[in-house]
């Protein structure tokens, strides 16, 4: 609101009130820089005729994909994997199976829509594009798709099962965690059940076949499960300490991704982390990605590499902000967002046109961040009033721009001094009893009269003054149009509406112009946030002091030099780094032994389910203490079978880390003889009855697992340490067992009847059984009286 007033003062002398200050422009950031041909042509009708058909959900920025394979009957899935809004993993899975339909759910959001109907009109699809069929998404329920997945007929399934055997043997196979993925896979067979693919002329009672579940994997990416990246900690998840975001999630906790997580802005967080899931071999890729890391490393580039770094921290969501403006919700704050994003983006371009361009990222972002960036900054630099911006908390432009705006704003800033004089014409009209009187204006509403209320004015009556007609009360003053407000409105108009209204049509024109260059935009950010994600990595190689790996099509597996544990180093005092190399047709499972705390679950970290149904030749599969949990007998069979399946399929068995303290897989020999198993130990030394250990693999055998001397370790009394040993060596001798005869004490005994007696009555069956309970208030207390 814009007001001139009169003060009230004996001699009744009018006072103005001055106008606000004219509006700077929001600095620039610092520029920076025969029968053979016949069986071929069989092969490829015969190919014609198959017939791929993929479910697919998209949902918060992940992708869940199924499809059914006709020409082997058999359903692949891809676990939950995160993707772009522009559906590039979606568009790659599209290129690589060609599907002949699409099936999704009918309740879609805008970007499945739009990525669907592209798809759809591409008449030229090679070989044909598909058809796209959408069902109700009750279809697609999270619920009803694990009770499709888990009551189908499969036939490699024996009809020997138990259900509860069936829904485990499934488990292992189906990533029952990938909500998604469950969800496609049960939209998938809902129509597969409903259009009965491949058996459309058979009886009803015929259902689909379904010979197998396969996880589908893209060409070029490694594939690794859940289980895999919580257990090795490639990342962690805990709760935030701070209250106030408590509500907002997780932060992530010691993990690999969390060490090396040192990007600058969030788009480049996103992509460590989607190049964490989606691993990629493409040794092409890979040198790439390593090229730009090692220039970096280089001392002579660390003030390049810390400039860039502090650019990129002004990269900024920009993707949202374009979503607004296409919705006309943009912000003030956005304007400024995307001006300081810009020229950080100009900045980059500048600084990579000065390094090598044989490194293909410095090429790209010197080439492709054109001068539509700098087009883009200019206009708003230009136009934008920033600090008006801000005051006015709308819109507003720079003096310049358009003529009739800046006169507009002219007579309205120039209104204080007019009003002064209008009011003080007002006041000589007045009653002699009105102290003072002020005129203003107020958007929407125009130019009104305001006078103090008097003492004597109670009733609504007393407000009536001749020539006024009364408009309001607010906080004891009457607001009053006059003949002279009334030509005022006449005159002057709605100001303040009028520049607004212009100054909205500014906008829209230059988002206009932002907006056709969204394409621009949207490469830089992606180029950019590689650059964030490359440096991050440089930064921690420095501080950690990693080397860069070497990769060769000739080498067929791993070597690994004096291979260091990237979290546990950081946790230990002294790390003892270790070699070891798996390739070739020679100790493609390595069965480690050795002490507890030697250092084997360092040297590798477990999932055996799901390993057997899907690990290849090219896999890597590590087996920590497998069999632990269960009796050990059966756990030690368990081992020995899984490695025996392996085994037997030479040279194209896994490759494979066991660490076990089963010394009796190796003593009873109960893996076949040959090059493909290497045994390897944890070197350890005995010092008196100290056990020392140097955390170093070296070939051989463990002779014992030492547990006495980790259970003394661990703080146990050295009498029932004493006592364990002395069971071990009577178990191992086959000797009879005969109890301490200090616990042959009659209230000792009767001590411990009462306790067995209370275990025996324990029903296990019933579910409100809280074990960790009885073990607190039963068990822990009698165990002192009996000790």
């Amino acid at each position: 609101m814009l007001m001139a007033s009169l003060g009230a003062t004996p001699s009744r002398t009018p006072q103005g009130w001055g106008p606000r200050e004219a509006s700077a422009r929001f600095p620039s950031p610092a520029a920076v820089p025969g029968p053979r041909e016949a069986e071929e042509e069989e092969v490829e009708e015969e190919e014609e005729l198959a017939e791929i058909h993929l479910c697919v959900l998209w949902n918060s920025g992940y992708l869940g994909i199924a499809y059914y394979d006709t020409s082997d009957s058999t359903i692949h899935f891809m676990p939950d994997a995160p993707d772009h809004e522009s559906l590039k993993l979606l568009q790659r899975v599209l290129d690589e199976i060609n599907p002949q339909s699409v099936v999704t759910s009918a309740k879609q959001d805008e970007n499945m829509t739009r990525f669907l109907g592209k798809l759809a009109s591409q008449e030229h699809r090679e070989p044909k594009r598909p058809e796209i069929i959408f069902l109700p998404s009750v279809d697609f329920g999270l619920e009803i798709s694990k009770q499709r997945l888990l009551s189908g007929n499969y036939s490699f399934i024996p009809d020997s099962m138990t259900a509860t055997e069936k829904i485990l043997f499934l488990s292992s196979i189906i990533p029952f965690d990938c909500l998604l993925t469950v969800r496609a896979l049960g939209g998938l067979l809902k129509f597969l059940g409903r259009r009965r693919i491949g058996v459309e002329l058979e009886d009803y009672n015929v259902s689909v076949p379904i010979l197998g579940f396969k996880k589908f994997v893209l060409t070029h990416l490694v594939n690794i499960d859940q289980d895999t990246y919580s257990v090795l900690q490639i990342f962690k998840s805990e709760s935030h300490p701070s209250v106030y975001k408590v509500a907002s999630g997780l932060k992530e906790g010691l993990s690999l991704f969390g060490i090396l997580n040192r990007c600058r802005c969030k788009l480049g967080e996103k992509l460590l982390r989607l190049w964490f899931t989606r691993p990629t071999h493409d040794l092409g890729e890979l040198n790439s990605r390593l090229d730009v890391i090692q220039f970096f490393l280089l001392p002579q580039n660390l003030d390049m590499a810390q400039m860039l770094h502090r650019l990129l921290g002004h990269i900024r969501n920009v993707p949202l902000i374009l979503k607004r403006m296409k919705l006309s919700h943009t912000k003030v704050s956005d304007w400024q967002v995307l001006y300081k994003t810009v020229y950080s983006a100009l900045g980059l371009r500048d600084a990579c046109r000065s390094l090598p361009q044989s490194i293909q990222l410095f090429r790209d972002i010197a080439q492709e961040f054109s001068d539509d960036l700098h087009h883009i900054a200019s206009l708003i630099g230009k136009v934008v009033d920033f600090e008006g911006s801000l005051a006015e908390n709308r819109f507003t432009v720079l003096p310049n721009i358009d003529p009739e705006i800046d006169d507009k704003k002219r007579r309205l800033m120039g209104l204080p001094n007019f009003l002064t004089e209008v009011a003080r014409k007002e006041l000589e009209n007045l009653d002699s009893r009105i102290p003072s009187c002020s005129v203003i204006y107020i958007p929407l509403i125009g130019f009104l009269l305001c006078i103090p209320r008097l003492s004597s004015m109670v009733e609504a009556s007393d407000f009536e003054i001749d020539g006024l007609d009364f408009m309001f009360l607010s906080e004891e003053k009457l607001h009053y149009r006059s003949a002279r407000t009334k030509e005022l409105d006449a005159l002057l108009g709605d100001l303040h509406c009028e520049i607004r209204d212009q100054e909205m049509l500014l906008m829209y024109q230059l988002q206009c112009q932002v907006l056709a260059r969204a394409a621009v935009l949207t490469r830089v950010l992606d180029l950019a946030s590689r650059l964030d994600v490359l440096l991050a990595l440089a930064s921690a190689a420095r501080d950690y002091g990693y080397s860069r790996p070497r990769y060769s099509p000739q080498v067929l597996g791993v070597r690994i030099q004096n291979g260091r544990h990237p979290l546990m180093e950081l946790c230990a005092r002294t790390f003892v780094p270790n070699s070891t190399e798996c390739g070739g047709d020679k100790g493609r499972v390595k069965v480690i032994t050795g002490p507890n705390s030697s250092g084997k679950s360092i040297y590798l970290k477990q999932q055996v389910a799901k390993a057997v149904n899907n690990a290849t030749a090219q896999s890597l599969v590590l087996i920590d203490e497998f069999g632990k949990g269960t009796n050990t007998v059966d756990g030690l069979a368990l081992l020995a079978a899984v490695l025996r399946h392996w085994l037997a399929l030479g040279c194209t068995c896994p490759h494979i880390f066991v660490a076990t303290n089963f010394l009796s897989l190796v003593q009873l020999q109960l893996l076949p003889q040959g090059p493909l198993v290497q045994y390897l130990t944890m070197e350890t030394c005995e010092d008196g009855n100290d056990l020392v250990f140097f955390y170093q693999v070296c070939e051989g055998v463990a002779k014992a697992s030492h547990a006495s001397h980790t259970a003394v370790q661990a703080g146990l009394p050295n009498r029932l340490v004493a006592r364990g040993k002395e069971v071990s060596d009577l178990i191992r001798s086959g000797k009879l067992i005969k109890p301490v005869k200090d616990l042959l004490k009659k209230n000792q005994m009767e001590n411990c009847q009462t306790l067995v007696d209370k275990f025996m009555k324990l029903d296990l069956e019933d579910p409100n059984l809280d074990l960790n309970v009885f073990m607190r208030q039963e068990v822990l207390p009698a165990a002192t009286s009996i000790l």
